[in-house]
C-alpha cells in the first residue's frame, strides 16, 4: 500500500532526538550493575529488558535514517546490549544522532509501503528515548524530570502519535493529574505513567 507523505509540522525534529539523547544519557549514568533487576515504570520489564528495548529501537531509527526504510521484520542485531547495555546504548545513540544529522532531508521514510515525512521517525525517536530514559531514572530510584521546554514539545509529538488504539497494549490509560501539573507531569501522565509515583 502506498499513500501520500504526511507532513511533519516541528522545525528540527534532529534537534529534538539529539536534547532528548542528552536527557536520556543523563539517565543512564544512574545504572549500576545492582539496579539491573530493578522494576521500571514499563509493566512486566525489569531495567535489563528496558534496556534492551531501547537498544533495539534505536537501531530502527538509526536504519530509517541510513536505508531510509524501517523493515517490519527485525534488523540485524546491533551491539550486544548484555555485555554492557549503558555502553552500547550510549555508542548507538551517538551513531544514531551522526546518522540524522548526516541524512539531509529525504522525501519520507517507507514504513511497511507507506510513505511519511522524515521528520516524524526522529520526532517518535525523541519521544520514546526521552520517556524512557525517565524511566530508567525511576528504576534506579532517582527523580529525574524531562526538562519543561523538552516535555512540552514531547508532548506535541505524543498527543499525534498515541491514540485510544495504542491503549491498553502499548500504553496505559491516562493518568489523572492535579491541575496546573508542568508539561513533564503532562508528558508521563498522558503516557500512562504516574510522574509522582
Amino acid at each position: 500500500m502506498t499513500g501520500a507523505t504526511v507532513a511533519w509540522p516541528l522545525a528540527d525534529p534532529v534537534a529534538l532526538l539529539e536534547r532528548s539523547i542528552a536527557y536520556t544519557v543523563g539517565s543512564l549514568q544512574l545504572v549500576t550493575e545492582e539496579s539491573m533487576g530493578s522494576a521500571t515504570p514499563c509493566r512486566g520489564w525489569d531495567l535489563r529488558e528496558l534496556l534492551a528495548h531501547m537498544n533495539d529501537a534505536l537501531g530502527t531509527l538509526q536504519e530509517a535514517a541510513l536505508d531510509h526504510h524501517i523493515a517490519l521484520a527485525p534488523a540485524a542485531a546491533g551491539p550486544d546490549p548484555a555485555a554492557d547495555p549503558v555502553a552500547a546504548l550510549c555508542d548507538r545513540a551517538c551513531r544514531l544522532l551522526g546518522s540524522w544529522a548526516r541524512s539531509g532531508d529525504p522525501e519520507g521514510i517507507q514504513i511497511g509501503g507507506v510513505s511519511m515525512a522524515a521528520g516524524i521517525v526522529p520526532a517518535a525517536g525523541a519521544l520514546e528515548i526521552a520517556v524512557h530514559g525517565w524511566d530508567v531514572a525511576r528504576a534506579c530510584g532517582r527523580d529525574r524530570p524531562i526538562p519543561p521546554d523538552l516535555a512540552e514539545e514531547l508532548l506535541t509529538c505524543a498527543t499525534l502519535f498515541v491514540s485510544d488504539a495504542d491503549r491498553p497494549a502499548r500504553f496505559a490509560a491516562p493518568v489523572e493529574i492535579p491541575a496546573g501539573a508542568g508539561p513533564g507531569e503532562r508528558l508521563l501522565a498522558f503516557l500512562g505513567r504516574d510522574p509522582r509515583a
